[in-house]
């Protein structure tokens, strides 16, 4: 019943095409909730004050979870605060994703032994990408962010790379196959 006593009337069923557009674009654009907990957490202010994420379609919000699609745990989850990241994690709205940021909230990091650290905060809530480093760099986050997006659009996923094209050297000498002439 709606204010007025009347029955609430809904509209028609959406075309195909109008419903393509609107579930196209969450896919490209992600409202971010940071809940930074340690030092990674300054690298992820360091990545939203010099990149811009608006090109990634990434919007840093600080108005709370229940605005955002994305959760950014950045920095050590303790045992105490294991409660307050499960209820972020439930205001987010559906559908949300999370990005686990540094060694601290993929592993526990250094602390990993420590009685009163989480060891890793997939132990509380699903972790869609995980970005490793003690800190990482801005360019990290960047790169988690993109990984995201590929996941949140269908792309297969990237696969890793092999140890020799890790080892391979980045610019090759003229005289090399492959080189500059």
């Amino acid at each position: 019943m709606g204010a007025s006593g009347g029955a609430v009337r809904t509209g028609p069923a959406l075309p195909e095409p109008f419903r393509f557009v609107l579930d196209w674009g969450p896919r490209y654009r992600l409202s971010v909730f940071n809940l930074g907990l340690a030092c990674c957490a300054v690298e992820f202010a360091a990545a939203a004050t010099t990149y811009d994420l608006g090109r990634l379609g990434v919007a840093v919000s600080a108005d709370g979870p229940r605005g955002c699609e994305l959760m950014v745990v950045s920095g050590t989850v303790t045992d105490k605060l294991a409660p307050a990241v499960r209820r972020a994690y439930e205001r987010l709205p559906e559908p949300r994703y999370v990005l686990s940021f540094g060694a601290c909230s993929n592993c526990g990091g250094p602390y990993w032994d420590s009685y009163c650290v989480t060891k890793g905060v997939d132990q509380i809530i699903p972790v869609d990408v995980y970005v490793p480093g003690c800190p990482p760099r801005p360019e990290a986050l960047l790169q988690g962010i993109v990984r995201l997006h590929g996941q949140v659009a269908g792309a297969p996923p990237v696969a890793p790379r092999t140890a020799g094209e890790l080892a391979a050297p980045l610019v090759r000498r003229p005289d090399e196959p492959g080189g500059r002439p």
